[in-house]
């Protein structure tokens, strides 16, 4: 039997007189054109006791992955119950219905659109009947041959009612003929390409499987006498659950009652783990492949001042962003460090334009320069990216206007000339300004006196993992896995078909 319980997906304020608009914004400010976080799952088995409080709590500390929905399922005496909205996790959980998920396993996911709108109908866990019972799915990545899986399984008659690669991916394991849902699991698995970290929720049982190249991550934990997996080891820490290891590529790890068991899949790839974690993605306080998140990017900081020395009075980060990468580089050249920025927390996802005609109100309502520590300086102004590059001209020109005497950006990534078909949202070549743009054109472009990226070589030496087992496929093209088309792995991919 499936119980679903949902409130209705919220919907915007209306506007009052012809002269407000509304603007939608995302965490990091409003219009943006940053890089997008992707998903984060979550799944426990607490043998004896109520996961649902458990996953709550690590959806909270994975919220920065997705801020477009959240929901949970867990499993008790034979019941599969789900609770999904729109919104942020506060928003969508409230202490009853966390209560009335009862059972001690479960899953858990947090959102942000990367293939499939953000719409109540692609939010997650989405659950299916199966041979083996209902089950319920939550992913993080991107299917790159989803439209081809989508029109297979729409030709044997299947139906979809969602737009996401997500649906796709449950879908073939629903369907699977396998003598068992594992059996299911790892023959879908050998179908789909991509990048993917997935946890399935079946019974009393939690699946969680990795793709052959590790290109997102997973990690596996204690949880008092049960397991936990998670896509960061930030969640663990916020149920007081310890690091057992990474989920290895192509592996599958089954989680009931207080034991585990794994098995390998399909053939263990090339490793190639994203290499945005690291510089944006991942919170500062993870651990990822035996590296702390923080601390890479403090040293990525460390090595872009010594590529891009610059004379300036302060350091100031690109909040939050580029406050570990600004550390670094503060250390490294000796000029003070100074949050000459400052980031607004408490605003919703939505707020209303004053009128048309007041220029960069998105930015500012979310970034605020300090101009009693800019005012007369030269800043060094460090951030972790450009990606289309609208936002850091409004940061520079907010800079000038609040008395900087000059503004040298300083970027601790190479720059991004390529797409990600990898669960990031930029899949689009066109919107890339370092696809089309020189360095010296992208800083008349924004306004800046000086920019200066991390090197791809600086970049592997602060994150101190091989090169070849990181995925810089955005900002060289050598993409670890086939990806098709840049039309057929978009954000609106399954929703233009025909």
């Amino acid at each position: 039997m499936i119980v679903r319980t949902s409130i209705a997906g919220r919907q915007a304020p209306s506007r009052r007189g012809e002269a407000a608009t509304e603007v939608t914004i995302t965490d990091d400010g409003a219009p943006w054109d940053g890089l997008r976080e992707e998903c984060g799952v979550i799944g426990v088995s607490l043998p004896g006791g109520a996961a649902a409080p458990y996953l709550h709590l690590g959806l909270l500390a994975l919220q920065h992955r997705g801020q477009e929905s959240a929901g949970i399922a867990t499993h008790k005496g034979g019941r599969l119950a789900v609770h999904k909205d729109m919104g942020l996790v506060a928003q969508v959980f409230s202490d009853a219905n966390v209560k009335s998920l009862t059972g001690s396993v479960g899953i858990g996911h947090v959102r942000y659109a990367t293939m499939g709108s953000a719409v109540l109908a692609n939010a997650q866990p989405m659950v299916a009947s199966s041979p083996w019972g209902p089950i319920a799915i939550a992913h993080n990545g991107n299917l790159t041959n989803a439209g081809a899986l989508r029109t297979a399984l729409e030709a044997q008659g299947e139906t979809f009612t969602a737009t996401s690669d997500t649906e796709v991916l449950l879908r073939c394991i629903a369907r699977s003929r396998a003598p068992s849902l594992a059996a299911a699991i790892a023959e879908t698995m050998g179908r789909i390409e991509g990048a993917y970290t997935v946890v399935l929720l079946a019974g009393a049982r939690v699946y969680a499987f990795r793709d052959a190249h590790a290109i997102r991550p997973l990690v596996l934990g204690r949880l008092q006498d049960g397991w936990v997996v998670a896509s960061e080891t930030c969640a663990f820490d916020n149920i007081g659950a310890e690091f057992a290891r990474d989920v290895a590529p192509g592996e599958i790890v089954s989680l009931e009652g207080a034991s585990h068991a794994s098995m390998r899949a399909i053939p263990r790839a090339r490793v190639a783990q994203c290499v945005f974690e690291y510089i944006y993605f991942a919170r500062p306080d993870t651990t990822l492949a035996g590296v702390n998140v923080h601390q890479a990017r403090r040293r990525m900081g460390r090595v872009l001042a010594a590529e891009h020395p610059v004379a300036a009075d302060i350091v100031v980060p690109v909040p939050d962003s580029g406050t570990s990468a600004a550390l670094g580089f503060a250390e490294a050249t000796g000029v003070p460090f100074e949050f000459g920025i400052v980031k607004n927390r408490y605003i919703g996802r939505t707020f209303m334009q004053p009128d048309q005609g007041t220029r960069d109100f998105g930015v500012r309502v979310k970034l605020n320069p300090v101009r009693e520590i800019v005012e007369g300086r030269r800043i060094a102004l460090v951030d972790d990216s450009i990606v289309r590059g609208t936002t850091a001209g409004k940061i520079v020109a907010m800079l000038r206007h609040c008395g900087a005497l000059e503004v040298h950006l300083r970027i601790s990534s190479p720059p991004i000339r390529w797409p990600c078909f990898y669960g990031v949202d930029t899949s689009n070549r066109r919107e890339l300004v370092a696809a089309h743009l020189e360095v010296d054109e992208i800083r008349r472009q924004i306004g800046a006196d000086s920019l200066g990226y991390l090197s791809q070589d600086g970049l592997v030496s602060a994150i101190r993992l091989p090169r070849d087992k990181l995925c810089m496929a955005c900002l060289d093209g050598d993409y670890p896995t086939t990806t098709g088309a840049e039309e057929d792995a978009g954000k609106y991919a399954l929703e233009r078909r025909p």
